[in-house]
């Protein structure tokens, strides 16, 4: 596989219009997120000691926001297929931070991210608030990991999370990660859970680059934040739901993973692209 981190976007000139555009959809964006996570958290006063650690109430205002946020940006979200009703998880691909917005924004779910993000400034908040389940990567936090991801699922929470473990640019998809696929294999969950692949797809605006929407590698936040708000023509996004896959149905973590990406990758038209260009380099 090439040198695609290293890779950078060409430099996006930003005129006036660009920081108009910054002003007006930041300050909207900014409005909606933040004064939606301080209802959410007032709700949650309430909502915590008459739920517990279930969220009826809170999970529909993070689906609000997310929504919200693809008409401020300009941006069109398309969603096909339908969330599954089963009990379990959900895994997709991984592109940008917009994906938070886009498997939100598509339905109700908690993902599972590194602990790393929750001392991220602004997305750690809001991550913490959202219901997160953060895992560290020190061997010694399996156990007491482990037990909270199961916890989480046996009281129904759909929780979401990347297995290929990174951001990428958005026109491929990597070899997924079968690590956290172990959990569904404990305790009998294999006979209860269901995994639900979703297929995320970035279209740029016409003229730039494929891999405008992408976050990967040691890009920083800020300014792919400053140039997708600046953007004067919008793409799309397609968030694609497929059939959901019965746990006990695969022998192991493995062969659920490899399933998982299988299906994911075949809907993905810019990751078939570029493994057709890796194959006939190779």
């Amino acid at each position: 596989m090439s040198d695609w981190k290293d890779a950078e976007l060409p430099p996006q000139p930003m005129g006036p219009g660009g920081w108009l555009r910054v002003l007006v959809r930041g300050l909207v964006l900014g409005t909606v997120t933040f004064g939606g996570l301080g209802v959410l958290l007032l709700i949650r006063l309430i909502e915590a000691p008459v739920f517990a650690p279930r969220r009826p109430i809170t999970a529909l205002i993070t689906q609000g926001v997310c929504r919200a946020a693809f008409p401020i940006l300009g941006l069109r979200l398309t969603v096909t297929g339908t969330p599954m009703r089963h009990r379990g998880a959900v895994v997709a691909n991984h592109s940008s931070w917009l994906d938070i917005f886009s498997l939100n924004a598509a339905q109700r779910v908690y993902f599972v991210s590194k602990s790393e993000v929750a001392a991220w400034p602004g997305i750690g908040w809001l991550a913490r608030a959202t219901g997160t389940v953060f895992i560290a990567r020190k061997g010694h936090q399996a156990k007491r990991q482990q037990q909270m991801f199961e916890d989480r699922l046996r009281m129904g929470h759909r929780l979401l999370f990347f297995p290929e473990g990174t951001s990428t640019d958005a026109t491929r998809v990597l070899p997924f990660k079968s690590t956290l696929f172990e959990a569904f294999y404990t305790h009998g969950l294999d006979q209860i859970l269901h995994i639900q692949p979703v297929t995320v797809v970035y279209h740029a605006p016409k003229g730039q680059d494929a891999r405008f929407y992408g976050w990967w590698g040691d890009m920083d936040f800020a300014p792919h934040l400053l140039m997708t708000l600046a953007a004067r023509r919008q793409g799309a996004v397609e968030v694609i739901f497929h059939p959901e896959l019965a746990v006990d149905q695969f022998a192991d973590r493995k062969a659920l993973a490899a399933r998982c990406e299988q299906i994911i990758r075949s809907a993905h038209p810019l990751a078939r692209l570029t493994d057709q260009m890796q194959s006939a380099n190779a």
